[in-house]
């Protein structure tokens, strides 16, 4: 049998590692492809690794669930949904308690736009292994996909409850409150995240979304600058930055604004409906 040992690997799901068997079809190259450890390979590369240990024949029950699973991860990350789902589902027809795979399956449920089976999913990796904080934040993205904030947000709290130190997590239910109209809170979160990673674009349009709300709109605007200078083609950041300039009496709002009605058409009913700002 061969060790296992997962993690959480931004932007492709969970991956697990295991040590070598016995000399096989499998190389050691190939088996450091498919565990992905400490960076991100090409998904391909990450394919053909899985692709070597599980026709190798030397691995059977969990930890060819394990490779499955981690396949379905790289075909998730390269955009073929459908073999990622159906390696997902051979990962757990090998090892129905496998959490990881449940997380990676509704990912992949998630890319489909199928919420309810992502939410499923999601929940059953909850309730394997209830002290996985990365479980919580998948379920509580798929609940914020349906407009349940309150769900969302009682799942972004569980997750920091148990990885307080996560920028992403503070970012994202900074949005949520956002959109329950909670803007102190969601300023507090705003800034918890960037006081752990400066300069992330998102989430200094998230901030500036909260200094508009609040009404301090010096604040919203500087925001609103960084934002765009680091990512120059978000709709919603000119749109938000046009507004600020507009109640500030600024003459090239509506240049902003213009903007990003180009880019997005719906943007200022979007951007009202989501924050409460008009």
């Amino acid at each position: 049998m061969i060790g296992v040992g997962c993690r959480w690997l931004a932007g492709i799901g969970f991956i697990c590692a295991f040590a070598a068997g016995p000399a096989g079809a499998q190389t050691s190259q190939q088996i450091t492809w498919c565990e992905n450890r400490g960076f991100k390979l090409a998904p391909d590369q990450q394919i053909d690794g899985c692709t070597a240990v599980i026709q190798s024949g030397r691995y059977k029950g969990h930890s060819l669930a394990v490779a499955f699973s981690n396949r379905c991860g790289a075909w998730r990350d390269k955009g073929d949904l459908d073999r990622a789902l159906a390696d997902c589902n051979q990962a757990l027809e090998l090892d129905r308690n496998y959490a990881g795979a449940y997380v990676n399956r509704g990912n992949v449920w998630d890319d489909k736009h199928d919420e309810d089976r992502a939410l499923a999913d999601y929940g059953e990796a909850i309730r394997l292994n209830p002290d996985d904080a990365n479980a919580y934040d998948m379920r509580a993205n798929a609940y914020s996909a349906q407009g349940d904030h309150d769900r969302a947000i009682a799942d972004y709290n569980r997750s920091l409850r148990l990885n307080p130190n996560d920028p992403t997590t503070y970012n994202n239910r900074c949005d949520e409150l956002l959109q329950v109209r909670q803007y102190k809170s969601a300023l507090e979160d705003c800034n918890e995240s960037l006081r752990m990673r400066p300069n992330h674009a998102n989430t200094l349009q998230h901030r500036a979304n909260a200094y508009l709300a609040l009404g301090e709109l010096d604040k919203a605007i500087a925001d609103y600058d960084a934002s765009v200078r680091l990512y120059p083609r978000s709709a919603w950041t000119l749109y938000g930055r046009g507004l600020a300039k507009k109640k500030r009496g600024d003459p090239d709002a509506q240049a902003d604004i213009d903007a990003a009605e180009a880019i997005t058409s719906d943007i200022a009913e979007s951007f009202a409906k989501a924050y409460g700002v008009k």
